[in-house]
């Protein structure tokens, strides 16, 4: 009875739920580096007015460049793509830490409260560290602006409330659906709110449930708002199936739906536009309405749009938008360089194979510290800041401990902290904002003037001082740093790029005279190891069995001039004809992700099914044993 009641409301959700409308941020221009996206709305704009996209589906590609503002920016182009500029839709990222911060940059920029925006993480501990951190900052603005006592601390709480994730939404919702959701704040939001900001596996039960009912409310939310998918090639290659069937789903549905990144490879474009081609043209037959997609590429440069119908090649038209992409990242002035120094392995056990690495480690700070030092007239001494990025947890430790008990020159002096996602979760959080402070560059600042780096800068008695940051991928993304140098230990291509990214980032643009970055020859498993069949690219990389590589030295895998003259995402985003996976790095990612998004045997439910089976937990798999054979999911 309940569903009989229920089911006539069914089309109310696909235009009757709350939209944010009359946002005066999104008609505002933007300036300097980030008037780019003006360009992309307008274009955006004029198309629409040509082209009614209630006909047609909407695939978006937004690859602007690190620092250009793509989150702020696919904002703009969701609001430009509706009749009259509101916003409705989902922005699923894989990290909690960049799913708070980008709610905090669309309460900033955007301006929305609680009843139009929604952030959902998944740990409410990381949320409560996060809000703590915000309160905190206001309560120390306000003493620095010498309030009263009373107004601070009412300030505050203002601030506490404002943060209620149980807030209730009230009138700003119809109450058609309120009583079923009545005692459940938390799906209330995820219905109801605006914008959703969320980590992806609050809507990854729409297609990867299978019991309990809980694909219902994630299902009912794709099918009123559109999807866009933030840092879309951060998941790991084993994600993509899952993500693709997510993707297929919200064109089923008859939503739009946009991905975004910096170094978004083309394999991935390719799978998830095939993909949402596949359930628009569901949509279609089902509405009468066009099949083809129109599909957008965007970025700091240039905007392309196109209508792609089931016979037409996409990979033409990518192309065509990557071709000028790289043209134009060509002309750019190079921001960062990098060098691989020469690593000589021996035959000696591996206990003294590490040290020779973390001593290569140490040898590459002190060279990149003598090349990028600031001076401080304050303190008289020369210093700099830069980061060593290593693949593993373990290593990331030995490596700090080693560096805090070396042999160093007589004027050199070193500050070291460790970085890490095993670190404990509240003083993870106070190392964070320590790092978001000090490694905060924008409007010109120093951050020799924070009173932690000033106290270690008077206190040393050494001439230079170094403060490294050793840290794992929790870098990589999601960390707004702006560091002197960097000494990366390779993993991937994507992971170069991306802490590449971390370097000189709020910096004027200007000519660059030596190296900024060190990519050690080896990681520390390949320097290590003893069976050279052993896949050492891996946990992190794409390296495996299937895909082995015939050499292990990075010399031999990259284009060592190419990173010499310039570190961008070019070899991320457009890949070789035909791949040599066997001896690049780079064709290795695009191999891979290639196999597994776009080869047929690989596209099929029955063999996406099979993907996931060897990740599957053994004791998820005892539970599958016990459930009676014809309840089973089979393949066929």
């Amino acid at each position: 009875l309940e569903e009989l009641k229920a089911t006539p409301l069914l089309p109310y959700l696909e235009t009757g739920l709350p939209q944010v409308s009359e946002l005066r941020a999104l008609r505002k221009p933007a300036k300097g580096k980030f008037a780019w996206q003006n360009k992309a709305v307008e274009a955006l704009s004029d198309w629409r007015n040509n082209h009614p996209l209630e006909q047609n589906g909407f695939f978006a590609i937004n690859m602007a460049s690190t620092g250009y503002g793509k989150t702020f920016a696919n904002a703009k182009i969701m609001g430009a793509l509706s009749a009259n500029q509101s916003l409705r839709y989902n922005l699923a990222l894989g990290l909690r830490t960049l799913t708070l911060q980008t709610g905090d940059e669309y309460r900033s920029k955007l301006q929305l409260d609680n009843t139009q925006m929604a952030v959902l993480v998944g740990s409410s501990a990381v949320r409560f560290l996060h809000e703590q951190s915000h309160i905190e900052k206001q309560v120390q603005l306000e003493l620095n602006e010498e309030l009263e006592e009373q107004s601070g601390s009412a300030s505050a709480a203002e601030l506490e409330t404002s943060f209620d994730i149980d807030i209730a939404l009230g009138e700003a919702v119809d109450d058609k659906f309120s009583t079923v959701l009545k005692n459940v704040p938390k799906a209330r939001q995820l219905l109801y709110a605006p914008v959703v900001v969320c980590t992806i596996d609050h809507l990854m039960p729409a297609t990867e449930s299978v019991a309990g009912g809980k694909h219902i409310l994630p299902t009912l939310r794709l099918m009123s708002a559109d999807l866009v998918i933030d840092e879309v090639d951060d998941f790991n290659r084993e994600d993509m199936p899952a993500i693709a069937r997510l993707v297929h789903l919200a064109g089923m549905l008859g939503r739009k739906v946009m991905i975004s990144s910096a170094t978004i490879p083309p394999a991935i474009a390719e799978g998830l536009l095939q993909a949402y081609q596949a359930g628009w043209q569901l949509f279609a037959k089902s509405r009468r309405q066009q099949s083809s997609v129109a599909v957008f590429w965007g970025d700091e440069f240039n905007t392309q749009i196109n209508f792609i119908s089931e016979t037409q090649a996409f990979d033409s038209q990518h192309q065509h938008f990557i071709q000028q992409r790289l043209k134009r990242l060509a002309e750019q002035v190079a921001q960062r360089k990098a060098f691989i120094p020469i690593m000589q392995r021996s035959n000696v056990d591996k206990t003294e194979l590490e040290q020779v690495w973390f001593g290569q480690v140490l040898q590459s700070v002190l060279t990149l510290h003598q090349a990028h030092a600031e001076w401080d007239e304050t303190s008289s001494k020369h210093f700099s800041m830069g980061v060593v990025r290593v693949a593993n947890v373990d290593p990331c430790i030995q490596l700090t401990r080693y560096l805090l008990a070396c042999d160093l020159p007589d004027d050199i002096d070193i500050r070291v902290m460790p970085y890490h996602s095993r670190q404990v979760l509240l003083l993870r959080s106070e190392q964070e904002k320590h790092l978001d402070t000090v490694l905060n560059r924008k409007d010109g600042r120093q951050p020799q003037n924070n009173s932690i780096i000033r106290q270690h800068l008077l206190q040393s008695k050494k001439t230079q001082l170094i403060f490294i940051l050793v840290a794992t991928p929790v870098t990589e993304v999601g960390r707004d740093f702006c560091l002197d140098w960097a000494v990366i230990e390779p993993s991937s291509m994507r992971s170069m790029i991306q802490m590449a990214g971390r370097v000189r980032r709020h910096r004027p643009v200007s000519a660059l005279a030596s190296p900024n970055i060190h990519l050690l020859a080896y990681n520390l498993k390949g320097f290590t190891q003893t069976n050279p069949n052993l896949a050492v690219f891996r946990h992190p990389g794409f390296e495996s069995k299937t895909y082995p590589l015939v050499s292990h030295c990075l010399k031999d895998l990259v284009d060592e001039s190419a990173l010499a003259k310039k570190v961008d995402a070019s070899a991320r985003i457009q890949a070789a004809n035909p791949l040599q996976a066997t001896q690049c790095l780079a064709d290795l990612e695009h191999q891979a992700l290639h196999d597994i998004l776009l080869k047929a045997d690989k596209m099929s439910m029955a063999n996406s099914l099979e993907l996931r089976v060897p990740y599957l937990d053994k004791k998820v798999m005892e539970v599958a044993e016990k459930i009676p054979r014809r309840y089973r999911v089979t393949h066929s």
